[in-house]
């Protein structure tokens, strides 16, 4: 379930030839870097609503539009038909589909989105995969370090898939979405048409078409005066 076919539909993006020859989908996520030296052509196409910081690397296709106080470093690809809010900061290595939104105070690092996906409040995403039309609810955080600073090991079904990746921040299938506030921890995969609640701790792999969920109590009483 790690094949890059089996989480993401590759027609949904113009780079798919990023994925060639990956037994595992995140093996492309050390390739970003590379992948841009060979196809970046610098060009601004978009047009600014207020004043935007854009770097030399950075190519913006037509109908996307940066909003006041965006920061683009580069390298960075940005498709067509995108919404670059307010605040965003695209701080490197970033690859950017047709029609998706970045949001206010979002940061991208090391990232590629399908087309159609949208990262729109206080997000954090870092050396990550985003498939088409993936959603994050405002305040998520893809954590792509371990606090022991050791290389991102997966688990699943009993076995462990080194990946030999020290920054890997999750792989998010296609139409999945993650709710308000939810943390996913270095390594996470979730599959296609996945639903993640607000405000949960994510670890591992959740499989297509499953919903990850927190039961905690909420207890109630009376107010006092």
């Amino acid at each position: 379930m790690f094949k890059p076919g089996d989480l993401f539909d590759l027609s949904q993006t113009e780079h798919a030839s990023l994925f060639e020859g990956c037994e595992h989908a995140w093996e492309a996520l050390a390739r970003i870097a590379d992948y841009l030296k060979a196809h970046l052509k610098p060009g601004l196409h978009n047009q600014c609503q207020g004043v935007a910081w854009v770097g030399d690397d950075v190519f913006i296709g037509e109908g996307t539009v940066l909003e006041d106080g965006v920061m683009i470093k580069g390298p960075a690809i940005i498709g067509r038909h995108c919404e670059i809010r307010h605040n965003a900061y695209l701080r490197g290595n970033v690859l950017v589909g047709d029609h998706c939104v970045v949001g206010n105070a979002t940061e991208l690092k090391n990232t590629l989105l399908f087309n159609h996906c949208e990262a729109p409040h206080y997000n954090y995403v870092g050396d990550s995969i985003l498939g088409y039309k993936a959603h994050l609810g405002a305040g998520v955080k893809i954590s792509n370090l371990k606090v022991t600073r050791t290389p991102v090991v997966v688990e699943h079904a009993g076995r462990r898939f080194e990946t030999g990746l020290r920054k890997f921040g999750a792989l998010i299938g296609d139409r999945t979405e993650v709710g308000c506030n939810a943390v996913l921890n270095p390594g996470s995969i979730l599959g296609r048409d996945c639903l993640v609640y607000p405000n949960v701790n994510w670890r591992g792999v959740l499989a297509a078409g499953h919903i990850a969920k927190n039961r905690a109590a909420v207890e109630v009483g009376p107010r006092k005066a």
